[in-house]
């Protein structure tokens, strides 16, 4: 008889220990399944032009670069945007967009009022190529080498600190490699 109540307290008690770690969990440092792994392949319309394809093929034209993931739609989108024209201006790395789940002239307008900083957009409507590259929420930044492997992966807003701390020492740690 005791048992019989016994059984359930223990289990209950478990799943309250393990909703606890899971809470304290950052969800920013979830690994990504897809570092050091050929970035998955994609051709998509360019935002601007519904006739030009954004494919894979452009993140290996340099040495190094970032793949964003963005939308109009997204409060976060907005807050890393001011740094994204700062590095676009900087002309340090090329910046590639994966426009996400969003509405073309939404985006576009977006970009109007805001700034450009891509070198291209791709415009992923339905969501499948972010899907396929494990974006499961906006904005991601990817770093992929000329080879087209994906190096890092940065969940959530990049930020000055993320960059100097983290993507730039890759970037140069990147270049370094490939001479």
């Amino acid at each position: 008889m005791k048992a019989r109540y016994l059984i359930p307290l223990v289990v209950f008690l478990l799943m309250i220990g393990l909703f606890g770690v899971g809470l304290k969990l950052d969800p920013s440092k979830v690994p990504s399944p897809l570092i050091d792994k050929p970035a998955p392949q994609f051709s998509l319309p360019d935002l601007h032009d519904r006739e030009k394809l954004v494919d894979t093929a452009v993140l290996r034209e340099h040495k190094v670069s970032l793949f964003n993931v963005w939308a109009s739609w997204c409060v976060a989108c907005r807050q890393e945007h001011p740094f994204l024209m700062e590095l676009a201006r900087s002309g340090d790395v090329p910046i590639y967009g994966l426009n996400y789940k969003d509405k073309r002239p939404d985006a576009i307008n977006w970009l109007n009022r805001l700034g450009d900083p891509y070198t291209a957009s791709a415009f992923d409507e339905e969501g499948r190529v972010g899907i396929d590259w494990g974006v499961y929420g906006v904005p991601e930044t990817f770093v992929v080498d000329s080879k087209g492997v994906i190096r890092y992966k940065q969940i959530g807003p990049l930020t000055e600190q993320a960059w100097q701390e983290t993507i730039l020492p890759l970037i140069n740690q990147i270049r370094a490699e490939e001479g």
